[in-house]
């Protein structure tokens, strides 16, 4: 009999999942979810919220926490703000994701990096043996890329300091679903004021084209004493904090050696948002394959978070 592990391991084709829309709706359904972890085949959803917009107006809202099959980490409760008291006694997502179907119908979806949310519900779907998610989505990041490609990023608290939307500090479900909606109509009452197509904008620049034979290092900075010294870094993903290009240079200013590619030279991967990255398979980037196979070979080779990777720098100030 196969364990929940292994069931999970195998990741569905998601030949269902609905289309990536470059339109701009006006009745939708704005979801948000909390999970535990990036991954859909290993992490959980411990809050769900989905508003329904119509005119530009929240005209009902579902909203709930969902209790885990197992504790969640201290890391996700500092994040979300979420705690393992406060989902001691919610519903499972057995019971949540019918509610949440229902809820939503067949409605167009509309979120913030909303494909990642997308995959959750239809992994999930699959998983208790129901019909796949096949609802089509806009993703607000994929519409501020296209409207704003100048953006030093385009992540929800950017366009919410760009759009001047409300917002708290939280980083709760219900919260970015709301702020998410603001920005949303933002940009779609952007386009209509100034006669904008959307499908027919161009897409910003990717940071693909980013070589590290583009970056000249500053001598003047070079500190032996930096944990990247003499390594070779290459990054994947999206970064959230800084542009690809600003990375790469610190890591050249200090002394390391930036990587287009990992190889056995390569002593760290820093890993970004992969959900825009075109080589994405089985939730991972070809690079952190790549990367964990060195690894396991005994590579001196280390697979950094992000977060990580600005700990890393602030502990050199």
């Amino acid at each position: 009999m196969l364990t929940m592990d292994i069931i999970r391991s195998v990741k569905p084709e998601r030949i269902e999942k609905g289309a990536s829309l470059l339109s701009l709706p006006d009745e939708y359904v704005c979801i948000d979810l909390e999970t535990t972890g990036l991954d859909p085949q290993c992490d959980d959803i411990i809050e769900v919220c989905a508003s329904r917009v119509a005119g530009g107006i929240i005209k009902q809202t579902y909203s709930t926490l969902v209790r885990p099959p197992f504790q969640i980490s201290e890391f996700i409760s500092e994040l979300t703000g979420i705690t393992n008291e406060m989902l001691r006694d919610q519903p499972t997502i057995n019971t949540v994701l019918p509610e949440l179907l229902d809820f939503v119908g067949r409605s167009v979806i509309v979120g913030h990096n909303v494909n990642f949310d997308i995959n959750f519900l239809y992994d999930e779907c699959i998983r208790q043996g129901g019909e796949a998610f096949p609802n089509d989505f806009v993703d607000t990041m994929r519409i501020s890329r296209r409207l704003f490609p100048d953006f030093e990023n385009h992540k929800l608290k950017t366009l919410v300091e760009k759009f001047e939307c409300s917002r708290c500090n939280t980083h709760r479900a219900q919260e970015d679903v709301a702020v998410t909606v603001q920005c949303y109509e933002y940009m779609k009452n952007y386009t209509i004021n100034n006669n904008i197509q959307i499908s027919q904008c161009r897409k910003s620049k990717n940071h693909s084209t980013l070589r590290a034979k583009d970056i000249s290092p500053n001598a003047e900075k070079i500190d032996p004493s930096n944990l990247f010294f003499n390594k070779t870094v290459v990054f994947t993903g999206v970064l959230e904090r800084m542009t690809r290009k600003a990375a790469m240079q610190y890591i050249s200013d200090i002394g390391g050696f930036n990587g287009d590619g990992v190889t056995q030279k390569t002593n760290f991967l820093v890993l970004g948002n992969n959900d825009y990255c075109a080589s994405i398979k089985d939730g991972k980037s070809t690079k952190q394959k790549k990367a964990e196979k060195l690894k396991l070979s005994g590579n001196d080779i280390e697979i950094i978070s992000e977060r990580v990777f600005y700990d890393m720098i602030e502990s050199e100030a």
